[in-house]
């Protein structure tokens, strides 16, 4: 079997990983060079304190991690295994701290990992340095540890070296050489390397490497401060390198490590220090190694002063030596995996620490070879995730400086971003504002969640009110929007979605070739549809307007949306995509006194006879020019009305005064996400990725029976034969509990699935809860228990839709 000439930058903890994995799968034309010496080459990597925390919000990242245990635990060098399964500990010495204990330990057991939650007499038992006073508790996992990152690079370039794959020291890399569209060479100081794959792997050094290939990514190095302590006495005699959990004291931006009878203290609480990859000095300039700077003792002291009170055994020692090391930090604090957007064949697999290092060896070997990655779900890594603005440097540099200070910061999950904001405005802005708009961010966008002028609308109406984590970013008025939409008409800024134009004689050829369903219909349809991936998983769910014969309007999900479909373009140049989000928008005029308001401003008919569900049509809207989409996805009669953004205020002034008559209000995302699952519609990235297959997902239905040419079709028979879990509707009878997603599901005793989206349903009257269970638990009426902070809630398995299951109201 002839493989591809494969030459991977950077041997540091990632790229030894990758030419392992590669390697193991077959591919051993693999050439793997550093600037620097091996194994130690010089990059984060060889400084690493090598703590391997399991747990995330994101599952993606904890299956990562998970498999960098597995990996490592099964490695050796020289008879020694590269990783020592002391466990993890994290302690909370604040109330709020010892809440979000519970949520992290909630994420383990969604994710499948063991773990639990301690008192303070344990704590103090599992790693007897902490002081049993200083604590309220702790969150243990067992199969945490310490990674010993070096040697776990040199295990791994032997087993590659003995598949046949080269690697290269003292190799400079120069240039990424292109011929047309596509990589041909890697360019270093020692000669060309002939390529037709290169993946950068270059940690810190990776904007300047991916800069060659024409490609920006938003990453900063930035230090980190990294200390050690002399011999502390009441260590002495530990000949054991490490024999108590590595630590984790977040309210106090700390870690901790043993390193025989000496403590590693590793500190995110100091200012950010970013530095530009330019500026970082060459293996040889570098006084210890080229992620090494000085350690500046100054910026220290308030980490000591708190490793002091939190371990006081460490007041009769000194700290001895520290660095302030670079690490690679990204805008949202997920790596950058997948292959340039313009370049054929150049890939990265960027921003990845220690932690999960392996399980993106494995996960990126699978893609490389296999066309997908089977074993993780990579879209929230997917290096092509970003909208423009999101690689400004100025934004990038604020951003991953902000990701720095953050990272041990209780985050809620629908805290806005920092600054800097605004960015990006709908035409509505003004008139949002003016109504008192309470504005989280999505994409960079400005999206109201609510409107301080509807506060009018709650007398008389009885909204619950949920606990204290589901009150933070929300108002009683949320409910208040999501019945009077249901009772009149409001006005829903669809703006931040992402919309594609897709033209050409090729276009509809195109179109089928991507999508699961019919797409060539008639000019006005509105087709439902999803993109799938060569093994049958959700890329996308998008609805495609055929404006013209040759002219298609798509509403997708985000960027990962418009760069698979330009990936797919036919290469006679037949078919055309491009992004025409920034220069239109869309209001959502939607509820049952719609067609009131629309008819008389327009000069087309909208009645139900003219213009059916899932049809679309150009028509004016008093002055302003729209293509007006019969859609919904709040479960309600209405429309989609899209215009260009210069048209858009008067678009929404117009609409707004007609909608008076009727009591019509704008109403926020709070409402929309209550709505839309109260109709069971799915989002794309919560409640379906990249992992789950149409069948899964309760989605049999945007698959037309006997269509037989569209990417991913034969994975997908495969996998209808075999639907071994289920997305499945729960909802709760007791309002204090609306959960927020991510909680861990249970029958019983067991943990059997995780929930996705979440909110209470104002029109029904429960909150409303979608999980992935197994197939054989989504029956409708079987109780389940949701996981939630220390309760176990009761839910039960729903049928939906929950609301309108005849579609009566959408159809009048």
């Amino acid at each position: 079997m002839t493989t591809p000439r494969v030459v991977v930058i950077g041997a540091g903890v990632v790229g030894a990983a990758l030419a392992d994995e590669l390697s193991a799968a077959g591919w051993t034309d693999v050439t793997v060079v550093d600037q620097g010496p091996l194994p130690a080459t010089g990059g984060s990597s060889s400084h690493a304190p090598g703590l391997v925390f399991q747990t995330n919000p994101s599952k993606t990242m904890t299956e990562l991690a998970r498999y960098t245990v597995r990996k490592f635990g099964s490695l050796q060098l020289d008879g020694a295994s590269c990783f020592l399964p002391v466990g993890g500990l994290e302690v909370a010495t604040t109330e709020a701290r010892l809440t979000e204990l519970q949520r992290r330990h909630g994420w383990l057991t969604a994710w499948g990992v063991g773990g639990r939650l301690v008192d303070a007499d344990e704590c103090a038992a599992l790693h007897p340095l902490v002081d049993r006073a200083r604590v309220l508790g702790g969150l243990h996992v067992p199969t945490d540890g310490l990674a010993k990152a070096v040697n776990a690079v040199e295990a791994q370039i032997r087993l590659a070296t003995a598949r046949g794959v080269r690697f290269l020291a003292r190799h400079e890399v120069l240039d990424i050489r292109t011929e047309g569209d596509r990589v041909a060479a890697v360019v270093t100081d020692r000669g060309e390397l002939p390529a037709d794959i290169v993946v950068c792997c270059a940690g810190i050094w990776g904007p300047k490497i991916a800069r060659m290939a024409g490609m920006s990514l938003p990453l900063t190095p930035l230090a980190h401060q990294l200390a050690w302590t002399g011999p502390v006495p009441a260590l002495a005699g530990q000949d054991t390198e490490a024999v108590r959990p590595i630590l984790r004291h977040q309210d106090a931006d700390l870690y901790f490590r043993d390193r025989f009878d000496r403590l590693g203290i590793g500190s995110y609480g100091h200012r950010p220090m970013p530095v530009d990859v330019d500026d970082i000095p060459s293996v040889d300039a570098a006084d210890v190694m080229p992620s090494v700077l000085a350690f500046t003792e100054a910026d220290f002291a308030e980490a000591w002063a708190q490793t002091q009170s939190l371990l006081p055994a460490t007041r009769d020692a000194k700290i001895e030596e520290g660095i302030n090391g670079l690490f690679s930090f990204t805008t949202d604090g997920m790596p950058l995996l997948g292959e340039s957007p313009d370049v054929k064949g150049f890939w990265v697999a960027e921003a990845v620490w220690v932690t999960h290092s392996a399980g993106v060896g494995r996960a990126m070997a699978e893609w490389l070879t296999d066309g997908y990655c089977s074993s993780f779900d990579l879209h929230e890594c997917d290096v092509n995730r970003f909208e423009p603005h999101q690689l400004a440097p100025a934004y990038v540099l604020e951003r991953d400086c902000r990701n720095f200070i953050e990272v041990y910061d209780i985050i809620h999950p629908l805290q806005p971003a920092g600054a800097p904001r605004p960015i990006r405005t709908s035409p509505f802005h003004p008139r949002q504002r003016e109504l008192g708009a309470v504005f989280l961010e999505a994409a960079g966008w400005e999206r109201p969640q609510w409107y301080e002028a509807n506060a009018p609308l709650l007398d008389g109406r009885d909204i619950p009110v949920p606990g204290d984590w589901a009150a933070r970013h929300w108002s009683p008025v949320v409910g208040a929007e999501a019945q009077f939409t249901r009772e009149s008409v409001a006005l829903y800024d669809m703006t931040a979605l992402k919309r594609i134009e897709v033209t050409g004689p090729g276009a509809v050829t195109y179109l089928q070739r991507l999508t699961t369903t019919d797409i060539d219909k008639s000019t006005g349809s509105v087709t439902y549809t999803l993109m799938l991936d060569e093994n049958a998983g959700i890329r996308g769910d998008i609805t495609v307007a055929r404006l013209g014969r040759d002219h298609f309007q798509v509403g997708a999900s985000g960027n990962l949306d418009l760069d698979w479909m330009a990936r797919h373009l036919p290469d006679d140049g037949s078919a055309a995509v491009r992004d025409i989000t920034a220069g239109t928008c869309c209001i959502g005029l939607w509820g049952p006194r719609a067609r009131e308001v629309l008819q008389p401003l327009a000069d087309e008919d909208f009645s139900n006879d003219a213009l059916r569900y899932f049809r679309a049509r150009p028509a004016h809207i008093g002055p302003v020019p729209v293509t007006a989409m019969r859609l919904s996805y709040v479960g309600e009669l209405g429309w989609e009305l899209y215009t260009t953004a210069d048209m858009g205020l008067k678009l929404w002034d117009t609409l707004w005064e007609a909608a008076q008559p009727y009591g019509g209000i704008a109403a926020g995302r709070g409402a929309f996400n209550s709505l839309r699952l109260e109709k069971g519609y799915r989002s794309f990235g919560t409640d379906m990725t990249f992992e789950h297959d149409p069948y899964e997902a309760g989605l049999a239905f945007a698959v037309k029976p006997g269509k037989v040419d569209f990417i991913g079709r034969e994975a997908l028979q495969r996998r209808a034969a075999s639907v071994r879990r289920r997305l499945t509707c729960l909802t709760i009878d007791d309002p204090r509990f609306v959960v927020m997603g991510k909680e861990p599901v249970y029958n019983g005793a067991n943990p059997v699935g995780y929930v996705t989206s979440a909110a209470y349903g104002h029109t029904i009257g429960k909150g409303i809860a979608y999980a992935w269970l197994p197939a054989a638990l989504a029956t409708p009426g079987r109780p389940l228990r949701i996981g939630y902070f220390d309760e176990r809630v009761p839910a039960v398995v729903a049928d939906e839709p929950l609301f309108d299951p005849a579609m009566t109201r959408l159809r009048g």
